[in-house]
């Protein structure tokens, strides 16, 4: 069982910054992988970036060059920061964890019950 809370979420202007968090607590394996998504009312969920324990990561191309993934291991977080928002970023975001090495794929075990991101105009 391994359970997530995500933080960092807000309201922030177009071109303006956030960092997310999210600390994951419970059955953490050594190798794992830890992502973040995204979903806006009436669309589906859609990875944004993700990290594994080695720190291999991927980014969607819509966030190429303006997100950042991180991660601290010996806390069991994950980062997201998020610099030049852009309106279409606004979303709830969500944190996604498996204890598996995985570099592809919608393969997640947990998730956490996410947090809102609004980029105004």
């Amino acid at each position: 069982q391994v359970q997530l809370v995500e933080s960092g979420g807000g309201l922030v202007q177009a071109g303006g910054s956030l960092r997310l968090s999210c600390v994951a607590s419970g059955s953490i394996a050594s190798i794992n992988t830890m992502g973040w998504y995204r979903q806006a009312p009436g669309q589906q969920r859609e990875l944004v970036a993700r990290i594994i324990s080695d720190g291999f990561t991927n980014y969607a191309d819509s966030v190429k060059g303006r997100f950042t993934i991180s991660r601290d291991n010996a806390k069991s977080a994950v980062y997201l920061q998020m610099n030049s928002l852009k309106p279409e970023d606004s979303a709830v975001y969500y944190c996604a964890f498996t204890n598996a090495y995985r570099t592809r794929g919608d393969y997640w075990g947990y998730w956490g019950k996410g947090t809102l991101v609004t980029v105004s105009s």
